[in-house]
């Protein structure tokens, strides 16, 4: 029956373990087959027990979760008859071609020739993965990468599908096509549990489980959850410095929330108050305009808002920058493996204190310019100087300015973090301070409770901490941050944003890769790399403004990456 709800979850609660308390605790919700249903909330909040349970993998402490039925654990085998699940991390085998995959995941569910030889072409085809048959796993980008597991996770049509987080690393126009493919899905009835951190893709869910701490915070229609902030989110436009005034806008005990949106700043009021920008030092000819709420104002209102204070970052970092000379240039950079060109003619510079973003799909050559500017790869053709010094060069002058936080994480996994800190601390310059250094970062990043933690027992948000305190305790004239929150909640992202500000604010130069396009929106200038060519430059507005049109009268970010990254677009002129 279609008014019937397909799962039921009465009284759920986990625990792991008696003195950490409960992982979720008395969870109720009732959901009806034929939705989209967004799983949020931030990192610790249950999430990945809640989708293990469901998916039989878990015994939960007490409660149910019934689907069709059936009892989670009592009839897991009709439950793996009804189900399919994606896990977090990519689960595939990399070694194996794209028919190979396909193939044994059939063989798993007892497809006959014909049956797979059927929903294989139906799959492929759904995918856009038919050109792709024999590549290896390990060679597709990440969002065919998503494609593949997800057309794995469908070999045996699913009644209940599963997703832990399928979007994460992958670019904006994966995203889309990924999205696309699931309201397909929904149209024959199948019922989606979509966990994510990308909120704006919460929003297009018929309902969202929100979750934190194991409680269930809110269940409902996402605009039901963003009506609670009508009237209360505001942008302060032609502010004289957007930094100083997010700084000062989350000292405001009325702000609950604040964000950089292009040269503006957002923020989320309190109930019954109206921000007074004149305490936060915006200039004259600033104003403050009332806008339309989003789904992540509301989240963030829930979960009691943005975290107050200055970053510690303000007092450890102070970066002398003698004069207005870009601090990285880079002229015609071209990398090429074997016939294929990876980076072609990459040309841009960077100023002392400025956000530059390098954007662009997966295997746009992002990575790749990245490794050339830090001494990680040889170009093959081109310059890049740091601070007036050739990369190529007098290589360890100019790293001795970098520091470098990885796409993926890169510490040592089998050392502590107090380990981790002391060595990274001993390859930088800053020697006879070691010891103060290491203190600091304990003390900014929240770090001495997990000081004799082995790294890779860390939280993914405690873990991107230990990252970027090790990538800037020798206080770098550059940091690089490639893809540097992928995969943590908003609240996390604004955490790292708040230290990123601070050391621009005090002079450090930031370039950073990210598929987070609100992240992005803090940039002063973005570059956009396609096809390994360096299509435009521009502010996060300017962007916006060359993508405006009578269908699109007010195209965020994401609009803009997605119609110029599908565009030829002409040479950048910044």
């Amino acid at each position: 029956m279609a008014n019937e709800p397909l799962i039921e979850i009465s009284n759920l609660s986990k625990s792991f373990n008696i003195k950490q308390g409960l992982a979720l605790e008395k969870i109720n919700a009732s959901i009806l087959p034929g939705k989209i249903i967004g799983l949020v909330g931030p990192d610790g909040a249950g999430k990945t027990t809640l989708i293990r349970i469901m998916a039989g993998l878990l015994k939960p402490t007490e409660g149910t979760i019934k689907i069709s039925g059936f009892d989670t654990i009592e009839n897991a085998s009709r439950i793996y008859e009804i189900i399919s699940y994606m896990p977090q991390k990519f689960g595939l085998y990399e070694d194996l071609t794209v028919n190979q995959n396909l193939n044994l995941y059939a063989d798993l569910q007892g497809l006959s020739a014909s049956q797979k030889n059927e929903r294989f072409a139906t799959l492929l085809k759904f995918t856009n993965l038919k050109n792709f048959t024999n590549r290896l796993a390990g060679k597709l980008s990440g969002g065919m990468k998503q494609k593949l597991a997800l057309a794995c996770t469908l070999v045996s049509k699913p009644r209940l599908l599963i997703l832990d987080e399928p979007s994460v690393g992958v670019d904006p126009i994966s995203r889309r096509e990924l999205w696309k493919m699931i309201e397909e899905l929904v149209k024959e009835n199948i019922t989606v549990i979509w966990s994510t951190s990308y909120l704006d893709e919460a929003e297009k869910c018929s309902e969202v489980l929100l979750l934190s701490l194991g409680k269930l915070l809110f269940f409902g229609p996402p605009e039901k959850l963003t009506s609670t902030v009508r009237g209360r989110c505001f942008h302060i436009e032609n502010a004289i410095d957007k930094r100083k005034v997010l700084s000062n806008a989350l000292n405001d005990e009325n702000i609950i929330d604040a964000v950089i949106q292009g040269s503006s700043v957002r923020l989320v009021a309190k109930q019954n108050t109206k921000p007074d920008i004149s305490s936060y030092q915006a200039g004259e000819n600033a104003v403050l305009k009332e806008v339309v709420p989003r789904f992540e104002d509301a989240f963030m209102d829930v979960l009691g808002g943005a975290q107050k204070g200055l970053s510690p970052m303000v007092e450890f970092i102070n970066i002398d920058n003698k004069n207005d000379k870009p601090i990285v240039e880079v002229k015609n950079l071209v990398k090429r493996f074997g016939s294929f060109t990876a980076a072609n003619k990459i040309t841009f510079s960077v100023k002392p204190g400025e956000i530059f973003g390098l954007l662009g799909p997966n295997g746009a050559g992002k990575s790749t310019t990245f490794k050339m500017l830090c001494g990680l790869l040889k170009p093959t053709e081109g310059e890049a100087f740091i601070d007036e010094l050739s990369i190529q060069k007098v290589t360890s002058q100019a790293r001795s300015k970098i520091g470098y936080m990885a796409q993926k994480f890169s510490l040592y996994n089998n050392m502590t973090v107090l380990q981790n800190l002391n060595f990274f601390s001993s390859i930088y310059p800053a020697k006879d301070k070691r010891e103060e250094i290491v203190k600091k970062m304990l003390d900014i990043f929240d770090l001495k409770n997990f000081s004799n933690i082995p790294t890779h027992d860390l939280p993914l948000g405690f873990k991107q901490r230990l990252a970027l305190s090790c990538a800037i305790m020798h206080s770098p004239k550059v940091l690089f941050l490639d893809e540097p929150t992928s995969g943590v909640d908003p609240i996390t992202r604004r955490e790292f944003w708040k230290h990123i500000n601070a050391m621009v604010q005090k002079g450090m130069s930031i370039i950073i890769t990210t598929h987070f396009m609100d992240e992005a929106e803090y940039c002063d200038r973005i570059g956009l790399i396609n096809n390994g060519n360096l299509i435009k430059i521009g502010s996060p507005d300017e962007l916006k403004d060359l993508v405006k049109s009578k269908d699109l009268p007010s195209p965020t970010l994401e609009d803009a990456f997605i119609e110029l990254s599908n565009s030829n677009g002409e040479k950048p002129n910044g």
